[in-house]
């Protein structure tokens, strides 16, 4: 059943426009005296159809239309205006402010019927076409997120092979991409780049894949030599990452190169300092040498909570940015919640 809504104020008129309407079949006519009355049932109801006066008090008709067009999703919805047969630079006037089409008076039966049954089938075919677009959009939503969730898990089984060689384990990825994520937040970061770093922080040491096995599960300090081959983790991540059109490896290619570098420039492997390093490379500095502190490795025990958090002020300015760890320092109750929900199978102390 189309809706027609007809403002006119008439008596006669309506009664004669709302016969016409009788005789098109399906369709319904409601009525308005009073144009404001018309118009806020209109942004209160979606019609298929308006057929508007052009001379009334209070709202005229291009006054109407102009209210209408300024009304959400009412931008297109077909207007039929009945104006005089002289009332041409109103008609102009109007066709400039939206109006759809145009009757004369005294309204033809003929041509009534014509031109309401041609701007309801333009309706129609108007909302065919958004129905598909919305459709059309849905399907595309769908299929990128089943995209971006295998991007995901593939990225997770890469990190979790290079965690497979490495005595950390897979919830210390985990953790440390929450602890990011948490840094991000309180530093504000747009909720795209929260997210961001939540999925590419996992990657940041991908690159212990072609380190050997006597350097990276060797118990005790490693020889000036070894930490050489050693820091050419980070090079060997960039290497693997680079290159990329997606955006989530292209960040965890920048976290890989720079998350060693230290903010006095002391770091690896290129010896950047400052707010130079890449923002993502110092907030997942952070995050990694926190959880790193708070967990066992064959060459330490865990730290207690307290003196992983004395580590990270002590190291402010030296070797991490202050603010990412005034971030995390902020927000060091979720991040002792995210050490409870990703526990590794044994953890030696409670924090």
């Amino acid at each position: 059943m189309n809706r027609i809504a007809i403002i006119d104020d008439s008596d006669i008129n309506l009664v004669l426009l709302k016969a016409l309407v009788a005789k098109l079949g399906d369709c319904e006519a409601v009525l308005f005296q009073e144009s404001p009355k018309g118009l806020a049932w209109c942004s209160e109801n979606l019609p298929d159809l308006i057929i508007v006066d052009y001379m009334m008090p209070d709202l005229d008709g291009l006054e109407f239309i102009t209210r209408l067009r300024k009304i959400p999703d009412r931008q297109e919805l077909p207007v039929l205006m009945i104006t005089a047969n002289d009332d041409k630079d109103v008609r102009y006037r109007a066709l400039g402010i939206g109006a759809t089409d145009f009757l004369t008076k005294p309204v033809d039966r003929m041509e009534f019927s014509a031109r309401v049954r041609n701007l309801l089938a333009l309706n129609t075919s108007r909302r065919h076409l958004a129905d598909r677009a919305s459709w059309l959009a849905e399907e595309v939503a769908k299929a990128t997120a089943a995209v971006h969730a295998g991007e995901q898990e593939l990225l997770y089984r890469m990190s979790r092979a290079a965690e497979f060689r490495d005595p950390e384990t897979g919830m210390h990825i985990q953790r440390m991409a929450h602890f990011s994520h948490l840094i991000a937040a309180e530093l504000a970061l747009p909720l795209a780049d929260q997210k961001l770093i939540l999925q590419a922080a996992p990657m940041h040491d991908v690159g212990k894949i072609g380190i050997p096995d006597a350097i990276l599960l060797k118990p005790g300090k490693l020889t000036p030599e070894e930490f050489a081959i050693m820091k050419g983790h980070a090079k060997l991540g960039f290497e693997l990452l680079d290159g990329s059109e997606s955006t989530v490896l292209q960040a965890a290619a920048l976290i890989a190169d720079s998350h060693h570098e230290k903010f006095d420039g002391s770091g690896y492997p290129h010896g950047t300092a400052g707010t130079a390093i890449p923002l993502f490379g110092r907030i997942v500095a952070v995050a990694d040498v926190f959880d790193a502190l708070m967990s066992d490795r064959p060459y330490k025990r865990q730290w207690p909570l307290e003196k992983a958090l004395a580590y990270l002020r002590n190291g402010a300015g030296e070797h991490f940015d202050p603010q990412c760890v005034a971030a995390f320092l902020a927000r060091r109750n979720d991040a002792v919640e995210i050490r409870a929900r990703f526990q590794d199978e044994a953890l030696s102390e409670e924090i």
